[in-house]
């Protein structure tokens, strides 16, 4: 057995009202790969930051290669040897491969000029040594996520890491660039390194990691060898409780709704003459592979990018929809993949957010009548479960399944009743996935209607009562959730290519 490399015991770590690590802890052995999981808000990403001196600890120990330590900072944790391969890379994207791998350690001339022919041959060693085909004189903006991601990985290399964390590092990938990925993890574990692999996605565990350790409102819950549990285990440590995802057998849409919503021709960038129907109490999925042009049909739709052609129906009559402000006119709301960047403003408070869509109908004139918004926020909060310590709360310090939540509420507030989601629940835990499925099972009883775009198979055929496949730009069928299986989507998903 290996010998431990990181020993994280009774970690400590209380905010403002909130008491985010209670007594956590983590083992990690040298060449192995461990995975660590939770709901969003269990505190993992806390403990990652106390790892690397983000934050500091209350209380407990950290004992790295043996030693008791106490981090000063991130440079510290990275001088010890600790490498952090955040979600956001955290790379110059205007700087070349080789001036972000030697960044702050650049080889010097008479200790005054960068000798870059010393860095790019470095570098090129360094990757070479990985594997990499990846010239050290291209500009990081000009690589895949995949292959930036290595080169974060290189630099932390060339730190001389030890241990690595990697948090969802596999979110924005393609499966080729997965597979990539885990041949990489496969080649430090074998160099002896540690990792500490951070996923939502619980099937890629059994694929990556060695073990596995839960964490649950802060607390540690229990390290299990991957080998010896199973994916429901695994989320009945995590949540509590068991979580059944069975496929939605047929549909749920009466056969008398009426059409809310009808596109018609719509010709765009990536859309090629695309034609739907949405009908009243409807979940219609959009399935297809990364590429397809969901996404792309959605924003035309949404107004958010220039459609070329097509018409638009809601409830019947022609619409003019030119903007975002048009779409919500018409009673159409959309929850973008990126909501961080979207659908958010991560530096305001909840109430705020929720009502930043409305906002004129909560102004008299030139005053805002906050007491109004303070009585709707609160309203929301309970009505949609939002876990948050108060109303003015900052939404970056809250989970991604409860800024999911807010983008929720914003729309609804704005009385939409048309509800797009795009990747509803990218980078969400499974217990605030199946949160985010009742309420949008929720919102259909209560008349709205969902247009749901989703990468996750699974997901699809939980959730729809409809799903439209496309392939490069155009549909390329329409299935009855009841004849609906994995296989006949992929087949559709992959025509034309």
């Amino acid at each position: 057995m290996s010998e431990a490399l990181l020993e994280m015991k009774d970690i400590q770590k209380t905010f403002p009202g909130v008491h985010a690590l209670d007594h956590a802890c983590l083992n990690v052995r040298s060449g192995e790969v461990h995975a660590l999981v939770g709901e969003n808000g269990a505190g993992k990403s806390t403990l990652m930051k106390v790892l690397n001196g983000i934050y500091k600890k209350d209380s407990g120990q950290i004992i790295y290669k043996g030693e008791e330590i106490e981090l000063s900072g991130p440079l510290d944790a990275q001088r010890r040897g600790i490498g952090m391969i955040h979600q956001e890379l955290n790379l110059m994207p205007h700087l070349t491969v080789a001036e972000n791998i030697f960044i702050g350690k650049e080889p010097m001339v008479g200790g005054v000029f960068l000798d870059k022919k010393k860095a790019n041959q470095a570098a090129k060693e360094l990757l070479a040594s990985m594997h990499l085909e990846i010239s050290p004189t291209r500009t990081i903006k000009s690589l895949t996520v995949a292959k930036q991601q290595m080169v974060e990985i290189a630099k932390a290399l060339n730190n001389n890491s030890e241990l690595f964390v990697m948090d969802e590092p596999t979110s924005p990938l393609t499966d080729a660039e997965i597979e990539e990925l885990f041949r990489f993890i496969r080649q430090l574990r074998e160099a002896g390194r540690g990792i500490i692999y951070i996923s939502h996605r619980l099937d890629e565990l059994w694929q990556i990691s060695d073990r596995i350790t839960v964490m649950r409102d802060g607390q540690y819950v229990g390290t299990v060898n991957t080998a010896d549990v199973t994916k429901q285990e695994i989320i009945s440590m995590m949540v509590g409780r068991v979580i059944y995802e069975e496929p939605k057998q047929q549909s749920c849409v009466q056969p008398e709704a009426p059409v809310v919503l009808e596109a018609k021709h719509l010709v765009a960038a990536n859309v090629k003459d695309v034609s739907f129907e949405l009908h009243k109490g409807e979940i219609l999925g959009f399935a297809g592979l990364v590429g397809a042009g969901r996404t792309e049909t959605v924003r035309a739709l949404f107004g958010a990018d220039p459609r070329v052609s097509g018409e638009i129906f809601v409830n019947g009559e022609k619409v003019e929809i030119h903007s975002p402000s048009d779409a919500v006119h018409h009673g159409i709301g959309y929850l973008s993949e990126d909501r961080k960047t979207f659908g958010v403003a991560t530096g305001l408070s909840v109430r705020d957010n929720c009502v930043m869509a409305d906002l004129e109908n909560y102004c008299i004139g030139p005053i805002v009548n906050d007491k109004k918004i303070d009585v709707v926020s609160k309203d929301y909060i309970q009505k949609i479960s939002i876990k948050t310590p108060s109303m003015r709360q900052l939404v970056r310090n809250l989970s991604g399944g409860n800024q999911q939540k807010i983008v929720i509420a914003k729309w609804l507030i704005k009385r939409c009743n048309v509800l797009i989601f795009d990747e509803p629940t990218r980078g969400i835990d499974v217990g605030a996935k199946s949160e985010i499925y009742k309420l949008m099972n929720k919102l259909i009883e209560e008349g709205k209607s969902i247009i749901m775009i989703s990468s996750e198979l699974p997901e699809l055929l939980r959730m729809s009562d409809r799903i439209v496949v496309m392939s490069e730009g155009s549909i390329t069928g329409e299935l009855d959730i009841c004849e609906a299986t994995q296989t006949n989507i992929m087949t559709l998903a992959t025509m034309n290519m």
